[in-house]
């Protein structure tokens, strides 16, 4: 459908100038592609990334001096889809990771790699649709982005064979992704999941955000840029929950979360942990910020890492 901003905020009846004006502002600036920040998001994170910076560039220098290429799939709804294929050791055990709001794959796992590869897996690195080279105009926030996950799990098989052995990583928006794909009707060649400080919906995240980061009443602002992303986008900003989609899980997981997310607060975490249908294991790193358990406590969150996927890919 094609709906201009103006148009569609001008249908939704009852909201005053200010709200209309206000809800697009707000609309633009979190929900499509050119207008959300990452610097923004990184500011809203609350992390100071800048203190493992001696830590990230020679482990991202390293990643990248190992053999890759770039390949790229196509959406059941058309875009054209990017990722980086690290081929590793060429074994049969892969991970696919997904990234965070407003950033891409190489820039998230530029340290964590260092974990996947020298144990031996095969990597592939997805820029999510309306972020990196990836196409499209509005953020999939896990709701489009689940089924893309399909398509990116196909390609490996096509490249591995049915002897693959699947891990799903996702940090923050790439966390709810997987955790969201996991309800789908998988491959049996995906074994679990590893979801660090993922989010229920994009809704609550930004309810919390405005309440806690600009002191602003959620409503009506929220169901304004509801009603715009459903006429938009395709979906409602609470149409994809990652705490309800995950009573339908049928794969192991580790959820991973820092006690000191100011972004995603950690009681996202517990929701989702409870509602959790198959086998769960739970870290609550202290102290660690929005996705900054991994560069905080490294060595746990490792050893974690290791034992669950011990237990589920040979």
């Amino acid at each position: 459908m094609k709906w201009g901003m103006t148009a569609v905020l001008l249908g939704l009846a009852g909201a005053t100038a200010g709200e209309i004006a206000g809800s697009a502002y707000f609309y633009r600036r979190t929900m499509m592609r050119y207008n959300a920040k990452r610097e923004r998001t990184i500011k809203m994170s609350g992390v100071d990334w800048e203190q493992y910076y001696d830590k990230i560039r020679p482990r991202r220098e390293w990643m990248m001096g190992q053999p890759h290429e770039d390949v790229y799939i196509q959406s059941q709804d058309g875009l054209k889809l990017h990722g980086t294929y690290f081929k590793g050791a060429e074994g049969t055990k892969a991970v696919i990771c997904f990234h965070g709001y407003t950033s891409e794959a190489l820039a998230d796992y530029g340290s964590i790699s260092n974990f996947y590869l020298k144990r031996g897996y095969r990597m592939l690195l997805v820029d999510a649709r309306a972020h990196g080279k990836s196409e499209g105009k509005y953020i999939g926030f896990g709701c489009m982005d689940r089924f893309d996950a399909l398509g990116w799990i196909q390609w490996l098989l096509d490249k591995i064979g049915e002897n693959a052995q699947i891990l799903l990583h996702g940090d923050s928006m790439g966390g709810a992704t997987v955790l969201m794909a996991g309800a789908l009707a998988l491959p049996p060649q995906v074994k679990g999941i590893i979801a660090d400080c993922a989010f229920t919906s994009p809704k609550y995240v930004f309810t919390h955000v405005l309440h806690s980061m600009y002191h602003l009443p959620a409503f009506p602002m929220m169901e304004i840029a509801d009603w715009v992303n459903r006429k938009l986008a395709g979906y409602g900003l609470d149409d994809c929950n990652a705490a309800r989609e995950v009573r339908r899980a049928k794969i192991p997981a580790l959820l991973i979360h820092g006690d000191a997310d100011t972004f995603v607060p950690c009681s996202m975490c517990e929701e989702i942990y409870q509602n959790y249908a198959a086998p769960k294991t739970k870290l609550i790193v202290k102290g660690a910020g929005h996705c900054e358990s991994y560069y905080k406590d490294t060595k746990t969150v490792e050893k974690a890492m290791d034992v669950f996927v011990g237990e589920i890919i040979k």
